[in-house]
């Protein structure tokens, strides 16, 4: 089969290169892919986020079977409805569905109408009301833009005074646009927090593994939200939380959503705050996680594109997914100044010393090719992964290899992982 794989980032490298591992797939593509994506699939640089047509053309001119859409974008702009109307393969949920991630709002209301647990909320559009909302709160706030934000669209805030400054940001200062005409305002949870993953067909329901993301740019979980600076899988998961996950969040989820005439089909991946065994959503999203696809691929024994065809056809029921033992570690390396205004066009050195070390994986991300040099070309650059026996090898691997890699201003977290270890 030939496969389109939609995206640019370290997600898209990872399912790029798991992909080229099954003998079922002829030929991979990826609109626009990067530097390292090239190496294994033919990268097309259209600009398919403004219209999906140029998408369609380049699938019947190249045969292409099957699409596979990394980013949340182009989920919420209805990517999906727009081939299956056209009978096109693809993988990914409908534009109705894709709520859940592209408004805050609508999952908060979601949660609130089938009694999923997650924190306390109001929802405002005039900073006025939201600040005397938030003058009246005896706990600390989260601020969180209605839209897409890339990730970075939740501000955690310790005090009042940050969260208010927060309030005028967005809905005065218009920091994030049309994302933050509406916020949610809620309260912080405090506890453990996980990545949990599903994969659905719209019947049966299957768990990917357990990972950990790492959001804040510094150590220790300070500083401001990013896309994320690293992951770990396994993560900590007894099964009495895993069936209390299960039980009250994903059956509810995707039940909710049929009633709502929104149907789930695709991957479903929620951030998780755990507090004395109990589980509580912080977001949901309707895509593969970045950077916790770069953790869970590698262990991940089956042929990814026949998972994925099953989801497509109503047939995951059939498929058993089977896991490597081993653990693996992200770590992202990132440009200076990110996640706010960050420098590119650094020349990266030592990228091919990687391959000298056993199971580390670099997958690409803000990366491109300039006569013959590998230059920086976005806010997260490099994530550099590795598998191992056990949480604490795949850690000093990982760090292994981020030792050999270098490009001006680089900058990563250098705790990723050791959550785990206690």
């Amino acid at each position: 089969m030939r496969v389109l794989v939609v995206g640019s980032g370290g997600r898209e490298h990872a399912l790029c290169w798991k992909l080229s591992q099954s003998p079922m797939v002829e030929k991979i593509y990826c609109v626009p892919g990067n530097g390292g994506i090239e190496e294994i699939a033919q990268c097309v640089d259209l600009e398919y986020e403004k219209s999906f047509s140029e998408l369609v053309q380049l699938i019947k001119k190249e045969k292409i079977d099957y699409t596979l859409v990394g980013p949340e974008a182009p989920l919420v702009a209805g990517m999906v409805d727009y081939f299956r109307k056209r009978e096109l393969k693809i993988f990914g949920p409908s534009k109705k569905a894709a709520r859940i991630e592209g408004s805050k709002v609508f999952a908060k209301r979601f949660m609130k109408k089938y009694q999923i647990p997650t924190a306390d909320f109001a929802i405002f559009s005039d900073s006025v009301k939201a600040i005397e909302y938030i003058e009246k709160q005896s706990k600390p706030q989260v601020i969180k833009v209605d839209g897409l934000a890339g990730g970075k669209g939740a501000l955690v805030c310790q005090t009042k005074r940050e969260a208010v400054k927060a309030v005028k940001e967005i809905l005065e200062e218009k920091a994030f646009g049309d994302a933050g005409k509406r916020i949610v305002v809620e309260e912080r949870l405090r506890g453990k927090e996980i990545s949990f993953f599903v994969l659905t067909d719209g019947t049966a329901v299957k768990a990917l593994v357990s990972s950990q993301d790492h959001k804040p740019i510094l150590d220790y979980d300070n500083g401001p939200n990013t896309g994320g600076m690293g992951a770990y899988s396994p993560a900590p998961l007894s099964p009495s939380l895993f069936r209390k996950i299960m039980g009250r969040i994903i059956q509810p989820t995707l039940g909710g959503l049929k009633e709502e005439d929104s149907p789930y089909r695709g991957v479903l991946y929620l951030g998780l705050m755990i507090e004395a065994g109990e589980p509580k959503v912080l977001e949901f999203n309707a895509r593969f996680g970045d950077p916790e696809t770069q953790v869970t691929l590698p262990r991940l024994k089956n042929d990814l594109l026949k998972v994925l065809l099953a989801v497509s056809q109503g047939s995951l029921e059939r498929i058993k997914l089977e896991w490597r033992r081993q653990a693996a570690t992200c770590v992202v390396l990132s440009s200076a100044g990110y996640p706010g205004k960050y420098e590119t066009g650094k020349t990266i050195e030592g990228l091919s010393q990687l391959s000298h070390i056993k199971n580390v994986f670099p997958f690409w991300a803000g990366v491109k090719r300039e006569n013959g040099n590998l230059i920086t070309s976005g806010g997260r650059v490099l994530g550099i992964t590795a598998l191992a026996d056990t949480i604490k090898e795949s850690i000093r691997q990982a760090y292994r290899g981020v030792s050999k890699v270098h490009f001006e201003g680089m900058h990563y977290r250098s705790d990723i992982g050791y959550q785990a270890l206690k």
